[in-house]
């Protein structure tokens, strides 16, 4: 099997079964940590630390309440240590135990989740992480026969040795991710630098504060990647199955791969890659359709976004049907109040997987051409495919 049978009914139909099989029940996980809404900011940090999670769940007595996330006290830097946790926490995608996996799954894209919340009136029942899933793809012959190349983001993001550590912050800031490949230049993978990385870098530091303290947010200009990037990391090829892929995230506790060949780099997946192919088996009549990164400024194009998107994706349906498109903003402040677009697009159609990249200071124009490019990209891999088959014929 690989991506192309996502067209195949029956053996989605299939595959839907698989997933599906295996029940919320029997990958949560009951033995989660949690906050209470009194509890300090530093106190979800130290949680985090110990656990490796990035979401800690808030109980205010035996009841859920809210989430603490990492990625709200990355964006908010000037949030004291001290802090009530009710002052930063927020809600976080629940299911109750009767959800499917692939709606958990969907669930997670569509909210760029670390985790989901199994609830049963209001109260905690456990708690889905993205690796749960990923030991479910792991564990299906199906995905372990999809090749890596065929799911993998091209569209990669990296930093050198030399680069200062404010560079990797805004990029894993404005992309929402939490790990960047370093490269030398011969785009060679020589290391990988995460948020855990940098947490534990600079936990020890004394007289912090503010979660711009912890992250180093006073000696970001000074501090190289190299100093502090995790050496030797763990690669995949990119002619490797997803199963051997979701292997060695499991083995090694990991979320991202750097996917290479001859001995360069040419590609990134993670978890989130290969949840949204289990997002793609779910039921539906219409495409799936995930515009993310829009923040709350931004967020009145969303409607103008959507009609665009509809437009070209008419034109690349007389040609494929699309099974799903992902849409991520970045926003960047390059000068002054006049900010930067960098969208990020992956369409799924006619079994394979498209991923395209534009930049520019007009929202509405950088969405505009990004989708043109993705027609012309589709109207082209068809006429390549036509050609390959008259050769054969």
């Amino acid at each position: 099997m690989g991506v192309k049978d996502l067209q195949d009914l029956k053996k989605l139909s299939m595959l839907r079964s698989q997933i599906d099989g295996k029940g919320i029940a029997k990958i949560m996980n009951d033995n989660f940590r949690t906050v209470k809404p009194d509890d300090r900011v530093v106190d979800a940090l130290h949680i985090m630390k110990e656990t490796g999670m990035q979401d800690v769940p808030v109980v205010d007595g035996n009841e859920y309440v809210g989430t603490v996330k990492y990625g709200t006290l990355l964006r908010k830097k000037s949030i004291l240590l001290d802090s009530k946790v009710r002052t930063v926490m927020a809600a976080a995608p629940s299911v109750s135990k009767t959800a499917t996996i692939t709606e958990v799954a969907e669930l997670m894209i569509k909210s760029n989740a670390r985790q989901v919340i199994v609830l049963e009136k209001q109260r905690i029942k456990g708690v889905v992480s993205r690796s749960a899933l990923i030991g479910i793809a792991a564990g299906i012959k199906a995905f372990r026969e999809v090749k890596v190349h065929e799911i993998m983001s091209t569209a990669i993001e990296t930093v050198k040795e030399n680069d200062i550590l404010e560079t990797a912050l805004e990029i894993m800031r404005g992309l929402d991710i939490r790990t960047v490949p370093v490269v030398n230049e011969k785009n060679a993978v020589v290391g990988i630098v995460g948020m855990k990385e940098i947490i534990d870098h600079n936990w020890r530091r004394k007289n912090r504060q503010t979660v711009g303290d912890l992250s180093g947010k006073n000696e970001q200009a000074t501090i190289i990647v190299e100093s502090l990037c995790a050496t030797a990391p763990k690669t995949v090829s990119w002619d490797a199955t997803v199963g051997e892929a979701a292997g060695v995230m499991l083995d090694s506790c990991i979320s991202t791969l750097p996917v290479v060949e001859n001995n360069e780099l040419v590609g990134i997946l993670t978890q989130y890659d290969i949840i949204e192919m289990m997002a793609a088996c779910r039921e539906r009549e219409m495409m799936y359709l995930q515009i993310e990164g829009l923040d709350d400024d931004d967020k009145y194009y969303s409607d103008a976004m959507d009609q665009v998107i509809q437009r070209e994706m008419g034109k690349v349906a007389k040609v494929s049907m699309p099974q799903s498109l992902t849409v991520h903003v970045t926003k960047y402040n390059a000068q002054g109040t006049n900010n930067k677009y960098s969208i990020n697009a992956r369409l799924i159609v006619g079994g394979s997987m498209i991923t395209a990249k534009e930049v520019g200071w007009d929202l509405m124009k950088v969405i505009e051409d990004l989708m043109k490019k993705l027609v012309t990209m589709v109207i082209s891999m068809k006429s390549e495919k036509l050609d390959q088959r008259k050769k054969i014929k």
